[in-house]
């Protein structure tokens, strides 16, 4: 029995040994372990930051080819892009987003005005009403900053005011002025203009003249970095930056919970947008969905507000946006011209019905159901019957955005006008060249 007991001890001795010099070589060899984990992660982080970089887009497009002259290439801008580098790439805070973003996020203030029929029962009047919305800096040119926003958000704007972060939005006054025009009394907003639309894709350009902005508000402000809305995935945490019931920028967050989704909202119809329950409300439209490395991948567009309905909102993928918006900062920004000097087309147009457009595969547009003979359109060799589609590159879905837009323009000048004519029961794309009156 004694000899069983000392081939146990020995037996156990021995594996106590073995187990004592495996935990020996364990820790000589863990720092080796270490030095290889942190110089993978070294080489997995410099490689991800190279591909990273190579994704970064920029509305100047740094180090690529410029189409658009107007916009400045990097070394020529007054406003820096906003810098990322100080971050971790692997996600930021919701707090460093917030930081970070703010200063290309603006508040946009606009009147518009209302006619309301006369309690006399004959005639209309005028009455000026505002509204609330954001914006996002995405660029500049030797002159102006450039801002985009919605259409819906400028839409029918006689006056528009831009607030800039730092600026608190102080409590408004509207003024008419000697010219019967009504302005927004702010001592911190600036005079903005709309340099561009497109109501299809509910997409705006406004742009602020430099000069007219304080020097100190110049250093604070940022153009907007943008990133891949392609590469968003459903789950993925999103900020959502923007003029919340026009008291301000305030700073939401929630998460992408669904993509390409087309959604009919105030009777018209976007596609392919971003569905977050990040919340968004009346005064964010216009203003900025970022990711967490503080990116712009979305333009907040509309929240779905119903009884049954919590926590639906929608934004305008960036990867959408930013050809359209290109195309709007390159254009020429235009003030309304004085009722005697406008241009008028001498047409009486209609609209066309979401029924009409289905039915007999139509284009939206504006339906031209009369001429005035001799005017400037019969003069142009636009016909009865012809679907007007755009003005001088602008697309016009209605005839308020047709009367509305030929407000700034001189009689005399010659425009582009693009229109559908029916032949052989087929709508065929027309180009012709139309000189206002």
């Amino acid at each position: 029995m004694n000899d069983e007991m000392n081939r146990e001890t020995s037996s156990y001795n021995a594996n106590r040994q073995r187990s004592r010099k495996s935990s020996r070589e364990i820790k000589d060899a863990l720092p080796g372990v270490i030095l290889l984990a942190v110089l993978a992660g070294a080489a997995a982080s410099v490689s991800f930051r190279l591909v990273n970089k190579g994704m970064d887009v920029v509305f100047d497009r740094d180090g690529q080819e410029t189409v658009k002259e107007q916009v400045l290439d990097a070394e020529e801008r007054t406003v820096p892009a906003v810098s990322l580098s100080a971050y971790d790439n692997t996600g930021l805070s919701v707090a460093e987003v917030a930081q970070n973003a703010m200063p290309s996020v603006v508040a946009i203030t606009s009147i518009s005005i209302q006619e309301i029929p006369s309690f006399f029962g004959f005639g209309y009047e005028r009455y000026p009403s505002t509204g609330s919305g954001s914006g996002i800096i995405v660029g500049e040119n030797e002159t102006e900053l450039l801002i985009a926003t919605n259409n819906h958000v400028v839409e029918g704007a006689t006056t528009l005011t831009v607030c800039f972060v730092g600026d608190e939005i102080e409590e408004t006054s509207i003024k008419e002025n000697f010219y019967g025009e009504y302005v927004i009394q702010s001592e911190n907003a600036v005079s903005a203009k709309i340099k561009g639309t497109d109501s299809e894709q509910d997409l705006a350009v406004v742009a602020v003249i430099k000069t007219d902005i304080p020097q100190e508000t110049m250093d604070k402000i940022r153009i907007a970095e943008l990133g891949d809305s392609e590469e968003l995935q459903v789950g993925e945490q999103v900020v959502a930056i923007g003029n919340a019931l026009g008291y301000g920028q305030s700073v939401t967050s929630g998460w992408v919970s669904a993509l390409n989704r087309s959604v009919t909202l105030n009777n018209s119809e976007g596609k392919g947008l971003i569905q977050t329950d990040a919340a968004i409300n009346p005064g964010n439209s216009g203003g900025a969905l970022l990711n967490m490395r503080g990116e712009l991948i979305g333009i907040n567009s509309a929240k779905y507000a119903a009884n049954a309905v919590e926590g639906m909102g929608y934004a305008i993928p960036i990867s959408l946006a930013k050809p359209i918006l290109d195309e709007l900062m390159s254009r020429k920004t235009r003030d309304k011209v004085v009722d005697g000097n406008a241009g008028y087309l001498g047409i009486r147009a209609a609209n066309l019905n979401q029924e009409a457009v289905e039915m007999y595969n139509m284009p939206l547009g504006v339906y031209i159901v009369e001429k005035e003979p001799g005017g400037p359109a019969d003069n142009s060799g636009l016909q009865e019957g012809d679907i007007i589609v755009k003005v001088d590159g602008q697309k016009v879905s209605d005839k308020n955005e047709l009367y509305d837009l030929i407000q700034y323009y001189e009689s005399g000048e010659e425009v582009e006008v693009i229109v559908y004519r029916l032949q052989n029961r087929e709508y065929v794309e027309e180009s012709m060249i139309v000189t206002f009156g």
